[in-house]
């Protein structure tokens, strides 16, 4: 991030819940706490009105006052161009401690808020004059999804896996508040995306990725990232990443990947994680581990399948656990599958505390390695009968 950035992101990765105090409170307090005036910009949503009305009433019931900004694709009455360069909306935005961005299809927020030629418009222009100089800019979901100078548009998981991602149509330009540098997605556990994140981030060379889950808010400033939430994120590393530029499909070996959770910190210059403070005593060791039994998953893009592999691996003898992807007989190259082989390393790490009353996990520096495998055609038929009448 530019030193220039005074301001700090709230990346929230969608679904967040009026009653997750931790979340709405830390983002009235950036914003200035009893003096936060936060303005809403329902630009990405199919219902403009009522998405920015509950993300309203959920600021205003810890403490802010939030208003609407009447700039959005889908807003009756609304030629959103034209509200795009009005002086009297960027004066709202200019005074405002914070903007926050709802969900909905982040393609919307660019065609809102960018011109056509790809310039910033006067309203956009705005939000940057108050990120810079120390405002709060947050986003959930679609609104998370434009932090990175990339977004996904319309990209399913085993597709791109299996077809890679098409600039215009998958993937296209974000608004880039969070530098050019790392890759940002959203719902990313509960929908598996840390896959299509991996295609992302090797088309487009990020080095570094954070995916956050729902519920679940990222707190970035000047490097430092904070997890706040119910659940946490998810880091991808690809700084020492290769592939095997011989063959055309999909295939990554060596990536590091790293799950941080609630009150778990990271710093992007320095790479170190932090532990939330009641997981510094509950260090695993590996002579000693709580759970055993080899581990395969036959969907690793399932809800949350990626955590539950990563916690097994890392709380037991095991060095690997592998998991796979693939589709059905329907599918575009439905004897194309994935095999994701998640190992232990000399650099990997857990922590585990229990202090909620559930269990906890950080792990970190798992190495990940995907590749090609043929799926035997048909998936499945009928069970042979086994005896004659």
């Amino acid at each position: 991030m530019s030193d220039e950035i005074k301001g700090t992101l709230v990346i929230i990765g969608g679904a967040l819940r009026v009653d997750n105090a931790a979340v709405w409170e830390r983002i009235v307090q950036l914003a200035g706490g009893a003096k936060a005036n936060i303005a809403v910009f329902p630009s990405a949503a199919g219902d403009p009105e009522r998405s920015a009305a509950l993300t309203i009433h959920s600021l205003n019931k810890y403490g802010a006052q939030a208003f609407m900004v009447p700039l959005a694709v889908k807003l009756a009455g609304c030629d959103y161009r034209a509200a795009a360069e009005d002086p009297a909306i960027a004066g709202q935005v200019s005074a405002a401690t914070g903007v926050y961005f709802t969900g909905g299809d982040q393609g919307r927020i660019m065609q809102a808020l960018v011109r056509e030629d790809g310039s910033r418009s006067l309203v956009l222009d705005a939000v940057w004059d108050k990120y810079r100089s120390g405002g709060v800019i947050i986003g959930s979901s679609a609104g998370a999804a434009v932090m990175s100078t990339q977004t996904f548009v319309d990209a399913a998981v085993l597709p791109a896996l299996k077809a890679g991602l098409e600039d215009g149509k998958e993937v296209a330009p974000g608004l880039g508040f969070i530098g050019p540098d790392v890759f940002i997605d959203q719902h990313l556990i509960v929908r598996g995306r840390f896959a299509r994140m991996l295609v992302a981030m090797r088309q487009k060379n990020y080095r570094l990725g954070l995916g956050v889950d729902e519920n679940t808010a990222m707190i970035v400033c000047r490097g430092d990232v904070e997890i706040v939430g119910h659940k946490g994120a998810v880091l991808i590393d690809l700084s020492r990443a290769g592939s095997d530029a011989s063959r055309k499909e999909f295939n990554i070996s060596n990536a590091r990947i790293s799950y941080l959770d609630n009150g778990d910190s990271y710093n992007f210059l320095s790479g170190v994680v932090q532990p939330a403070a009641d997981k510094l005593e509950g260090r695993l060791e590996p002579r000693l581990p709580y759970r055993d039994g080899a581990r395969f998953y036959p969907d690793i893009l399932g809800n949350t399948t990626l955590i539950d592999l990563l916690e097994n691996l890392i709380d037991s003898r095991q060095q690997r656990a592998t998991g796979l992807a693939f589709g059905g007989p329907a599918d575009a190259r439905p004897e194309l599958g994935f095999e994701f082989s998640f190992c232990k390393t000399a650099d990997s790490e857990g922590y585990f505390s229990n202090a909620s009353g559930a269990e906890a996990y950080t792990m970190l520096n798992i190495r990940l390695d995907v590749r090609p495998v043929c799926m035997q055609l048909p998936l499945y038929s009928d069970w042979p009968d086994t005896e004659e009448n």
